[in-house]
């Protein structure tokens, strides 16, 4: 098993336990890590499948890098709504419907 394909692997079982806390878990900040935990998944499978043989493709690693930006971008915008919805309701979690 070459590197890369290892990469590969435990990129989509990170990925696959983000999708999970995202569905299961209520308490945003948790959700928000485990949208965090996806994100990073996803960047491991894009590096580890750009390895061929003895050296890597630059372009999906320019790719990364971008998204690395972008996902903190996004996480900060998150926390700033979650500390914005904290403010007004007092909880962590998204209200219910009610009906």
């Amino acid at each position: 098993m070459s590197s890369g394909l290892l990469f590969a692997c435990v990129g989509a079982i990170l990925f696959a336990m983000g999708v999970a806390g995202v569905v299961l878990i209520a308490h945003l900040l948790r959700r928000i890590l485990a949208f965090n935990v996806m994100g990073s998944g996803a960047f491991l499978i894009l590096v580890g499948l750009a390895q061929r043989y003895d050296f890597s493709d630059p372009v999906p690693q320019a790719m990364v890098l971008t998204g690395i930006v972008v996902a903190v971008a996004a996480t900060a915008l998150a926390l700033a709504l979650v500390r914005r919805l904290h403010a007004l309701t007092g909880k962590l979690e998204l209200p219910t419907d009610g009906t």
